[in-house]
């Protein structure tokens, strides 16, 4: 079997990957849930590869997300639920369905327009979705209310800052970002008498409150916390990197280094992005 531009050659090296007797003991071993950790860390790499404006290597990620969907697919028409043709005839339905501007007459032509018309169309989707859920006897309690369109899957950053935005829809939001603040000083002073009495469940619900007050502050200053985040990540990766790469010229290793050395290095590192960015 060669390499092929075309689909259906990647859905044939599935159907082979999982044949039963003649397939892949690891790939025929696997299910949703054991395959739902690797869809999901795709999914990152595509977009660390993004973040690192690396686009041969997003294509190659692209692809490895590709076969997730493919992967995922497969399991699901070999248990008789869907095939992978109806993964790709539900989100064609639902891109047309969604922009009736482009493909149909319609009078939405303002981006505000169409965001109106399309968180429209999307609250018509969730309650025909609510009632297929009730018709094959599915109940999940977190779906239900106002916030039941946020998913509890996701990464909890993401989570957090959903919530809020959808929360915020209907009024129950901080009007400016200074009693934002109020409220992160507010945690932090909780979350220090949490450390005072030593108590690790209190202190892991403080801390969760302190983040979730980080969330809410970035949204207000329009910034994207996971991005943030990212950028705080990439920081701290090429100072470490200046930390260990400093002590190695000068022939001491990071396990014999003290902090007070290392701390000494760290400055260093920001002086140099200071001097960097002046």
């Amino acid at each position: 079997m060669e390499a092929s531009r075309d689909i259906t050659r990647l859905l044939d090296i599935m159907a082979a990957l999982r044949t039963p007797e003649t397939g892949c003991p690891w790939d025929l071993k696997q299910d949703f849930d054991s395959i739902k950790p690797y869809t999901i860390e795709e999914a990152y790499e595509v977009a660390d590869a993004i973040e690192r404006k690396d686009f041969d290597d997003l294509c190659d990620e692209l692809g490895d997300l590709l076969l997730q969907v493919v992967f995922h697919a497969r399991m699901a028409e070999e248990k008789g639920l869907f095939s992978f043709g109806d993964v790709v005839h539900a989100i064609t339905a639902k891109m047309i369905r969604r922009h009736p501007h482009v493909f149909a007459v319609n009078a939405a032509d303002t981006p505000e327009a169409v965001k109106i018309q399309w968180d429209e169309i999307k609250r018509k989707e969730k309650a025909e979705r609510a009632e297929r859920r009730v018709k094959s006897g599915i109940t999940e309690d977190f779906k239900a209310g106002h916030l039941g369109g946020v998913q509890r899957s996701f990464p909890a950053l993401t989570e957090a800052l959903k919530l809020q935005e959808h929360a915020a829809r209907v009024g129950f939001d901080w009007s400016e970002p200074e009693p934002i603040l109020a409220k992160f000083e507010e945690e932090i002073g909780e979350l220090r008498e949490a450390f005072q009495a030593g108590d690790k469940s209190r202190i892991s619900d403080e801390l969760g409150d302190l983040i979730f007050a980080a969330v809410n502050l970035a949204r207000h200053t329009k910034t994207d916390p996971e991005q943030a985040l990212r950028g705080t990540n990439t920081k701290f990766r090429r100072r470490f990197n200046h930390i260990e790469e400093s002590l190695n010229a000068s022939g001491e290793t990071l396990d014999a280094a003290t902090l007070e050395r290392m701390e000494a290095l760290w400055q260093d590192a920001k002086a140099i992005e200071r001097q960097l960015s002046e």
